[in-house]
């Protein structure tokens, strides 16, 4: 699918509410100038579950109209409704994404024999390339390494897995079974530099929202096995990456999005703005990073 960064990209809002399309088309300059690998739509980070319908065609469309094949376009399309998502892949195929992101399922949970099953139904019903997406903190289920390596030899388009179970033990687990061809992302921007020390090959990240370039050199340093470069420009800003998670994701992201002038900060109920304590300390390290100016 690919190697290096994907960003788990913000969808902009005006204050209104409104999908704000101008904003979104100069992020996706800023990224593609960045040399982004990818571009992950209507993921967590995107706002997904506040979204209509339509707005997630128009949201697929245009991204990808702009992006004009520059950087690969992967769509969230899971939801705890296993048709659902098949409704939605077939969105996705049809508008031209490069592949898609399904999360496990959430609330009704299932075990680990439904999650395969899951998985299997949805793979039969779309030619796009499908990553998982392992987010335990938030499903209320984790992936286990033994289901996510059945799911990828029963599952010939599961090309690979967003891990971010938090648990480098288990991930390291999944990197010792798992078929060489299936790729294994960092879902947590943290632990990107250790999980693809263990043959990981890339991240899909928050953080290349506001520092797509400093993403990249990291993840590219790990690849050009420049380890010594990784561990340093990841030193310099891991505690910004940890603040971007001070509150739920994306209001941190929005915020410091805000504060680079690409959008509002403006996210969706049940989501609401950063507290101003938080936003003190968010901008205070971005202006000690020369993220911003002032």
């Amino acid at each position: 699918m690919f190697k290096g960064v994907a960003t788990a990209m913000i969808t902009p809002f005006e204050n209104t509410g409104d999908v704000d399309y101008d904003a979104m088309h100069r992020f996706i300059e800023f990224q593609i100038k960045a040399h982004i690998d990818a571009l992950v739509v209507l993921g967590t980070t995107g706002e997904a579950s506040t979204v209509s319908d339509e707005e997630r065609m128009e949201i697929i469309k245009f991204v990808i109209e702009k992006a004009a094949g520059r950087t690969k376009i992967i769509v969230g399309t899971g939801t705890n409704d296993t048709k659902k998502v098949t409704v939605n892949n077939k969105m996705a195929q049809e508008l031209g994404a490069d592949g898609v992101l399904i999360v496990n399922p959430y609330y009704n949970k299932s075990s680990q024999a439904g999650i395969f099953e899951h998985y299997k139904y949805i793979s039969q019903r779309t030619d796009l390339p499908i990553i998982l997406y392992n987010v335990p903190s938030r499903t209320g289920m984790n992936i286990a390494p033994e289901t996510a390596v059945k799911i990828a030899q029963a599952c010939p388009n599961v090309v690979g897995i967003k891990e971010a179970s938090g648990n480098i033990s288990q991930i390291a687990s999944l990197m010792s079974i798992k078929p060489q061809e299936f790729k294994v992302y960092s879902g947590n921007d943290d632990q990107t530099v250790p999980i693809m020390a263990l043959g990981g090959d890339g991240v899909i990240s928050v953080f290349s929202n506001i520092c797509p370039v400093e993403m990249k050199w990291i993840a590219d340093s790990i690849l050009n096995n420049d380890m010594q470069t990784a561990r340093s420009i990841n030193n310099k800003y891991l505690e910004l990456m940890n603040l971007l998670f001070v509150d739920v994701n994306p209001v941190p992201v929005k915020y410091a999005a805000s504060l680079m002038n690409f959008t509002s900060d403006y996210v969706r109920l049940p989501l609401i703005p950063l507290c101003d304590k938080h936003r003190q300390v968010l901008s205070d390290k971005m202006k000690e990073l020369n993220i911003v100016c002032c």
